[in-house]
């Protein structure tokens, strides 16, 4: 069992907004998409927001999430799509790019 549990970790997270605001999360998939982000971002050497001796970095994600250390930003936009748009424009551009210096095949034929 998940301590604190989703519902409760929900209802932290969304303790800033006003009645009537949409609330920045509603969803279980929400928390775990921020969670395994700030852990991956534990992973790669970021010093933790609260004090503890916890066994994994997720462990260490949940209590900042917990104890509003940490908050989701929801003008980023978390959706991994989004994220992997750009890399993938990028990608395609140099590829495109590649393509055009490349000789032509038909050219290199009729010079021989």
């Amino acid at each position: 069992m998940l301590h604190p549990s989703y519902n409760d970790l929900m209802n932290v997270v969304n303790s800033a907004v006003e009645p009537g605001e949409h609330p920045v999360v509603n969803s279980r998939y929400s928390i775990v998409l921020a969670t395994a982000k700030r852990a991956r971002q534990l992973i790669d050497g970021s010093q933790p927001l609260v004090d503890g001796n916890y066994p994994k970095p997720l462990s260490v994600a949940i209590k900042e999430l917990s104890t509003s250390a940490i908050k989701i930003d929801t003008e980023t936009g978390e959706d991994p799509e989004a994220e992997a748009e750009p890399e993938a424009k990028a990608e395609e551009e140099a590829n495109a790019g590649e393509m055009e210096n490349a000789p032509d095949a038909e050219s290199e034929e009729e010079n021989e």
